[in-house]
């Protein structure tokens, strides 16, 4: 059995560790994760507080500590240029008994460009050319088709698919995505 003034010093010993981990001072982090951040100029506040420029990356934690049982308010006070604007999902809340919340998601959405694709030369039916999962068959009197529109930064590889009875190549179809579209080469020939 153990005697009591021992329990005492147990708890004691228990709760000074707690105080040197973080625990007892009631401070708390605060952050979360971003989607669809791909170019800096995303910038946060907490509490309408200082303004916090997020570097690069897929998360985030503010360098302000919230206190335990305090409020939390995040704001998107600039978003990059190369997003429509970014939102805050579940940003705000109170601060409980935990070493940080890192619940709040930011979510920008990306600007996007087109990517067309100029049919030269004579096609029968069954062409299909591809960017990535984005599948596009091609009508015989085609002479322009749009693929999906992709983001700024991101790259395309558009390809010949199929082509029935026919040689077909595609010139300048792969690069990088501008922040005013690309025009690839689709040049047909047929036996």
């Amino acid at each position: 059995m153990i005697r009591s003034p021992l329990r005492a010093g147990i708890a004691l010993a228990c709760a000074l560790s707690l105080s040197a981990c973080g625990g007892g001072d009631g401070d708390v982090y605060v952050g979360g994760s971003i989607t669809g951040y791909t170019k800096a100029g995303l910038v946060l506040t907490n509490n309408d507080g200082p303004r916090y420029e997020v570097p690069l990356g897929t998360s985030f934690i503010f360098p302000e500590l919230v206190e335990t049982d305090a409020t939390y308010n995040v704001k998107v006070v600039a978003s990059p240029d190369n997003t429509t604007g970014c939102q805050v999902v579940e940003g705000t809340g109170t601060g409980k008994a935990v070493f940080s919340i890192s619940s709040v998601q930011i979510a920008c959405t990306l600007k996007t460009f087109p990517l067309t694709v100029r049919v030269n030369g004579t096609h029968a039916a069954g062409l299909a050319i591809v960017n990535g999962s984005d599948r596009q068959d091609v009508a015989p009197d085609a002479t322009v088709v749009q693929m999906k529109q992709i983001p700024e930064g991101a790259v395309y590889g558009v390809a010949v698919l199929a082509a029935p009875g026919q040689t077909c190549t595609v010139a300048n179809g792969s690069g990088t995505m501008d922040n005013v579209g690309k025009t690839v080469d689709l040049n047909c020939t047929t036996p």
